[in-house]
């Protein structure tokens, strides 16, 4: 080997060993954020869910119970009809935790109709109690240990069209029978893992 390309090899190697520390296949400049903050995170689970899930109520499930081409039903499975607004959220949440993400979502409320529905911690109620009082804040905290601790967020859930009012205020194991377009029926839950 040549003592010009023992040179040139040692100069290449130079340049590598010095320019190392600065190679990443990610921007670590400090105008680039670490990670995006969890109440954005949530909001815009929020948006996705909520858009979804109007879509859903308005366009199709309200719409075609309206013509009258299909029913809305409890038991939608066995009376091969539309699942119920908030069985359709249920639905969509057992799929997306298939994906083990470990992202929940649910409804509770204050006046469910299946009591599975209601408020199981105390986050939940002191989450639901804030949005009832304040419905366009949504409440935010954590739960959990360190090992695995969650971010969670409770959006108030309102009331979109008649056909979720007259559902509510006609079914006999509605505790509440006074629902109005735009009052808080309950609230959305969403939570996610803070940890790796």
């Amino acid at each position: 080997m040549t003592s010009k390309a023992l040179s040139w090899i040692t100069v290449i190697a130079t340049i590598i060993v010095l320019s190392a520390p600065h190679l990443s296949a990610v921007d670590k400049s400090p105008e680039v954020p670490a990670g995006i903050p969890p109440r954005t995170v949530a909001d815009h689970l929020h948006a996705v869910i909520m858009a979804h899930r109007n879509f859903y109520t308005i366009h199709i499930a309200n719409r075609l119970l309206q013509e009258g081409i299909v029913d809305v039903s409890e038991n939608w499975r066995a009376t091969n009809s539309l699942p119920l607004p908030v069985q359709f959220l249920q639905e969509t949440n057992e799929m997306a935790e298939l994906t083990g993400t470990n992202v929940h979502y649910h409804l509770i409320s204050q006046w469910p109709i299946n009591k599975a529905n209601t408020p199981a911690t105390e986050f939940e109620r002191r989450g639901l109690d804030e949005v009832q009082r304040h419905p366009h804040q949504p409440y935010f905290g954590t739960m959990g240990g360190s090992k695995e601790q969650m971010f969670g967020a409770v959006y108030a859930d309102l009331a979109v069209t008649r056909v979720c009012i007259d559902c509510h205020n006609s079914h006999p194991n509605s505790p509440r029978s006074d629902f109005k377009v735009g009052d808080v029926m309950g609230g959305l839950v969403i939570s996610f893992p803070l940890n790796n």
